[in-house]
């Protein structure tokens, strides 16, 4: 079975995030959304809520599987089995950090392959960062995420703002 890795925080998840997951799901097997906790990144949501959310924007794909992960992203691919690591680059901004982490994790894990897809061109400027930024100022990200995700945002704040 080819099994491919989607890593990232997911804080929130976006539609461009989205699109690279259902391309991913024609090319390979089984896709795995590894949501990472990065508490160093301090992320506005927790990772619960991340998850769930993953989850629920993907459900329409019955080979992605969401799971949250702490830890090194080599040990994690080893424990599922995985080789194959997806990446999306976004603009040529994102390429050198993007191919110093496939380096580094080359370096660690020989066999894994780091594979770079680009999002379709109407979601290339979305960022989750962009999102939150937009989400906390009041604005509306209704037309970057997915309704679900843009209710959780809401809730979220409110909550926070209380």
């Amino acid at each position: 079975m080819n099994i491919v890795v989607y890593p990232g925080t997911f804080d929130p998840i976006t539609n461009g995030h989205t699109d690279l997951v259902e391309r991913a799901a024609r090319l390979f097997d089984k896709v795995i959304v590894a949501i990472a906790a990065s508490p160093n990144k301090a992320p506005m949501l927790p990772l619960a809520i991340r998850e769930q959310l993953c989850r629920d924007v993907l459900s329409h794909l019955p080979q992605v599987e969401v799971v949250g992960f702490t830890g090194l992203m080599t040990q994690f691919m080893a424990d599922n089995n995985a080789r194959y690591l997806l990446r999306g680059l976004r603009a040529v901004s994102d390429f050198e950090y993007e191919f110093q982490l496939a380096n580094m994790n080359r370096a660690q894990s020989p066999d894994l392959e780091t594979l770079f897809l680009t999002p379709a061109e109407k979601h290339s400027f979305i960022s989750s960062t962009l999102i939150r930024e937009i989400a906390t100022l009041g604005g509306d990200v209704s037309q970057f995420v997915h309704p679900l995700v843009e209710n959780a945002l809401k809730t979220h704040l409110a909550s926070s703002a209380s």
